[in-house]
């Protein structure tokens, strides 16, 4: 399933924020992001929950359980 890599970068980009800006608030490398969003790499559960934060969606939509 690659529902999180494509669900990470629509929000990335409905938030107007670029991959290092991203990367920035959630204090990682711009690089990693960038993994996630080409589905090379996962995303640990702490990092996770920070991205549902920061977007204010739940970890069930970033995983693509739920649709909202």
């Amino acid at each position: 399933m690659i529902l999180f890599p494509e669900r990470l970068k629509e929000l990335r980009n409905d938030s107007g924020l670029s991959r290092s800006e991203l990367a920035l608030k959630l204090n990682i490398s711009t690089r990693l992001v960038c993994y996630w969003e080409n589905g090379e790499r996962e995303c640990d559960f702490d990092t996770l929950i920070r991205i549902a934060d920061l977007f204010d969606v739940t970890v069930d939509y970033l995983l693509g359980r739920k649709d909202y």
